[in-house]
């Protein structure tokens, strides 16, 4: 019985540990001032982006964390994901596709899981690509939110959509609007308030502007990342998505 007391002892450290950290850094979500203030605030941020170059831009590739890799037809809603030795064909509208594991296509229950799974990669490393762009997005409230140093800072809240709806970030701008860090209050991430950079941005063939590393809780970093108005533009001259 030593064992089980030793376990109680150490999981029970383990919860201390963790209720000290969140009462030091847990941050409560900060009240806005929401209105036409707050959004021309957010439209600053788009035009620093160039949101209409994003918004033009019909193909992006690009690798999250080593993990996924990713080729993104935006005006059909289909995206190629690879992880592992799995590659899905996704639509994104419908949630739905072809399967294909070690290059061979999977059916029933195993097809859905992969296809699942390449959905919340999707929803995940899409958003850390242009979390920006997406100020606007059907179900999001903005409001302001005036700092300790006089500086104000978007609050964006996604009532709805995705994976994880709900959750809120507070961006922190420069001067031109380009956004340089945020903080979160996410279902994933029991603290609220965690901050993480935007930084080391670099432009589309497009225009559209797109930050490739993020610095906070852990590194994020985004790597072979291209976009083109069309396929020539990716180097493709077949179209990769026929199979859907």
């Amino acid at each position: 019985m030593k064992w089980l007391k030793r376990i109680g002892i150490f999981l029970l450290v383990i919860i201390g540990i963790l209720a000290i950290l969140f009462f030091v850094f847990n941050e409560p979500k900060p009240e806005g001032q929401s209105g036409s203030a707050a959004d021309a605030l957010a439209n600053k941020m788009l035009n620093a982006i160039d949101k209409t170059a994003w918004d033009t831009t019909t193909y992006v590739q690009w690798n999250f964390m080593g993990m996924h890799s990713f080729l993104w037809d935006k005006k059909r809603h289909f995206v190629k994901v690879n992880w592992d030795d799995n590659e899905v064909l996704l639509d994104t509208k419908k949630v739905a596709g072809k399967a294909f594991q070690d290059g061979i296509e999977q059916i029933g229950p195993a097809a859905d899981e992969l296809i699942q799974n390449a959905w919340s990669f999707f929803c995940n490393d899409s958003f850390w690509l242009n979390a920006p762009a997406k100020a606007f997005d059907p179900g999001t409230e903005r409001s302001i939110v005036t700092q300790e140093d006089g500086n104000e800072a978007l609050l964006v809240t996604y009532a709805s959509g995705g994976v994880t709806p709900g959750d809120s970030y507070l961006w922190v701008l420069d001067e031109n609007g380009l956004p340089k860090s945020w903080k979160m209050w996410v279902k994933i991430i029991p603290i609220g308030g965690t901050e993480a950079t935007w930084e080391k941005y670099t432009t589309l063939s497009t225009g559209a502007k797109i930050s490739t590393l993020h610095n906070g809780l852990i590194e994020l970093n985004i790597t072979d990342l291209k976009g083109a108005t069309d396929l020539a533009g990716m180097g493709l001259t077949e179209d990769p998505f026929t199979g859907l």
